[in-house]
């Protein structure tokens, strides 16, 4: 059984994915395999997709989703899929690789150093030591977001939006059986999923947080200024649809 499968959602990234990293990795990494969701692309980007699949077929699949869904939809179709592979892990991935996949092997590292942990969040800080390359204002806008979004949560989590995250195989079937209420902040709300179940009740240290070696804002981003406005509206949503649930 291979170690771990990285979904990765792609809508029309024909001009931003580069494919040309993913075969060296391959080649050196023989317990990774990629399941990449093609997001009702209207551009080359399945062909591009079918044909790297083609060269790696049996370490690269292509799921083809026929009409747009957005993010949070791909990444939970992509999930389930991936469980259907059996890999003890899954993680899902930005296809502008804002996160190198070299850092894959330092998530890798952890999860066989702690075997307790069910869940790590990729974290950008930028520090001394580290190649993480952020625009500024993007910056603080996150860290607004991120300091809502713990005080929600009620859990101190330093970067929920970072697009490099591993999920251990048996949680998936409690992550991600139902639909996210948001379109691009499910990241909190699989938080709020993992904080509801009973492992996590028994256990917090099942989550932990990764301080990446290398990230760099990627252009082209599908998120932009109106969603960070939107943001503080969406996580009301959030907290409100799963406060309701926990009193149910």
């Amino acid at each position: 059984m291979s170690k771990l499968c990285i979904v990765i959602p792609c809508y029309n990234e024909e001009k931003r994915i580069n494919l040309s990293v993913f075969g060296p990795f391959i080649s050196a990494n023989p317990g990774v395999d990629f399941l990449f969701i093609n997001d009702g692309s209207t551009d080359k980007t399945l062909h591009i997709l079918n044909g790297f699949a083609g060269l790696h077929h049996d370490r690269v699949k292509v799921l083809d989703l026929q009409e747009n869904s957005g993010k949070a939809e791909a990444v939970r179709l992509g999930m389930l899929k991936a469980f259907d592979f059996n890999h003890q892990y899954v993680a899902y991935w930005d296809a502008d690789l804002a996160t190198p996949i070299t850092e894959i092997p330092r998530f890798l590292k952890i999860l066989n150093e702690k075997p307790d942990i069910k869940f790590i969040l990729g974290m950008r800080i930028v520090r001394l030591g580290a190649n993480v390359r952020r625009i500024w204002y993007r910056h603080y806008l996150g860290r607004v977001f991120a300091t809502m979004a713990s005080l929600i949560l009620k859990l101190h989590v330093y970067d929920t939006q970072c697009g490099a995250k591993i999920i251990c195989r048996d949680m998936i079937p409690f992550v991600f059986k139902d639909f996210f209420v948001t379109k691009w902040f499910f990241d909190v709300e699989i938080l709020f999923r993992i904080k509801n179940t009973e492992i996590f009740k028994k256990n917090h240290n099942i989550l932990y947080e990764l301080p990446l070696a290398e990230w760099y804002d990627a252009s082209g981003s599908k998120l932009g200024l109106m969603d960070f406005i939107r943001a503080p509206f969406e996580l009301f949503k959030i907290h409100r649809h799963y406060k309701n649930l926990s009193n149910n």
